[in-house]
């Protein structure tokens, strides 16, 4: 008896989901196509029934990865979301952490459409918090800028506490500790940029 379509489809947002955990944890390159089909439970010949190609699956876990980090909640405040994007529990949550800091050191090797997921995704998240930092009387492009700043800020100091964490915890936490202080401290809640920009 054949698989039906349900589980046709089913099978391959386990392939997705067990890439998705995979190429976080270790990089796109470092995984083979026999790790992958055995974490999500299948035997390597199978792959080919869902993806044409390594690049594809790439570009489908991609999709998503933005797509739910699109959907999640919203912190509410620049505070808050420096608190929880700078916490050690996500900082030791690669697998399922922000796909936006996870992904950014592969997405240069990526196809074009895994990349315009990227890029899309990263675009939402950017207006997301430009949401939570506007302030009254600041332009538009003043906002985006500032958002920039205040997620460029995160993003650095979750991947270098990231980086030292298995060496050194004390200075990685203090890496996060410091980002967080200085994103909440900063004047007009998180705004970098002068008005004279």
């Amino acid at each position: 008896m054949g698989v039906t379509r349900q589980q046709a489809a089913e099978n391959r947002n386990a392939i997705v989901a067990a890439a998705e955990r995979l190429f976080r944890a270790r990089g796109v390159d470092a995984v083979g196509l026999a790790e992958l089909m055995k974490e999500a439970g299948f035997t390597q010949g199978g792959f080919y029934n869902h993806f044409k190609s390594k690049d594809a699956l790439v570009a489908a876990v991609m999709e998503k990865a933005m797509h739910d980090y699109a959907d999640a909640p919203n912190a509410g405040s620049l505070e808050k979301q420096a608190a929880r994007y700078l916490s050690t529990s996500h900082r030791d949550d690669i697998e399922t952490g922000c796909p936006l800091s996870g992904f950014a050191g592969d997405v240069p090797r990526m196809t074009d459409e895994a990349r315009s997921s990227f890029a899309r995704g990263l675009a939402v998240y950017l207006d997301r918090l430009a949401g939570m930092i506007a302030t009254d009387g600041a332009s538009t492009e003043q906002t985006r800028r500032d958002a920039m700043a205040a997620f460029n800020q995160m993003v650095g100091a979750l991947v270098l506490s990231r980086a030292v964490a298995g060496t050194d915890p004390a200075f990685a936490d203090e890496i996060l500790d410091v980002g967080r202080r200085t994103l909440v401290d900063a004047p007009d809640s998180g705004r970098r940029s002068s008005s004279n920009d």
